[in-house]
């Protein structure tokens, strides 16, 4: 089993913070207000609304405090002055494939692939089939339906 890299870029960090922010002080006192509410109409076993805002106020607490976690145990990855020219974690890449066509990429983490516009898992074949590549190398890669032959046109960070 290959182990899952615990890398972030700058950005994703971010934008992590930016949603336990966004959910902690913004959404959570929106919800918890709603709450007390609702509490205060009476019956809370027929009354939908503290129910559903009771549930989303579960939800809030658990993805703050699954984001918590992931701050804490994820290492941001500065890029450095001797990744210049070589693919490395947090490289935007653009490659040609054999039949021309183009694709910019980011090698990202995990934590990043879902709000991003051009990701490529550190965890992925591409990816560790690209790192420490330079423009014009060649990236083969092996995929279930055969091997995939890309050129790195270029590298940015």
């Amino acid at each position: 089993m290959i182990k899952k890299a615990n890398l972030i870029t700058p950005n994703g960090y971010r934008i992590l913070k930016e949603e336990e922010d966004y959910l902690w002080r913004i959404e959570r006192p929106e919800i918890t207000q709603k709450v007390a509410w609702a509490a205060g109409l009476g019956d809370r076993s027929d009354n939908a609304d503290y129910q559903t805002n009771k549930r989303r106020l579960r939800q809030i607490h658990s993805r703050v405090r699954f984001l918590r976690k992931r701050m804490e145990s994820v290492n941001v990855i500065e890029p450095t002055k001797e990744q210049i020219g070589k693919v490395f974690f947090g490289a935007w890449v653009t490659l040609e494939d054999e039949n021309g066509d183009v694709k910019k990429i980011q090698i990202v983490g995990s934590d990043e692939i879902y709000k991003h516009s051009a990701p490529c898992s550190i965890d992925s074949p591409l990816a560790r089939a690209m790192i420490g590549k330079v423009v014009d190398d060649e990236v083969i890669v092996q995929t279930p339906k055969g091997q995939i032959c890309y050129f790195v046109n270029a590298i940015e960070y």
